[in-house]
């Protein structure tokens, strides 16, 4: 089932200028999702929230398993 969403034309404009000439508005949506996803994965990977040094990790395994 297909639906129709609104947007202005400022809007249209700046998501075709990510597909080609043959491109649906369908196929560069979705390319768009596809991209967004893989960003917030990468944001997740590569954050230092709640991280800690490795040396300190080391020393907290060892702690933990008695070594």
């Amino acid at each position: 089932m297909n639906t129709t969403i609104q947007i202005s034309n400022e809007t249209k404009k700046l998501i075709s200028t990510f597909g080609n000439k043959e491109d649906t508005y369908e196929v560069i949506i979705k390319r768009l999702y596809d991209m967004a996803v893989k960003e917030q994965l990468r944001e997740f990977l590569m954050s230092s929230k709640n991280a800690i040094p490795i040396d300190e990790a080391i020393k907290r395994a060892k702690k933990e398993w008695h070594m």
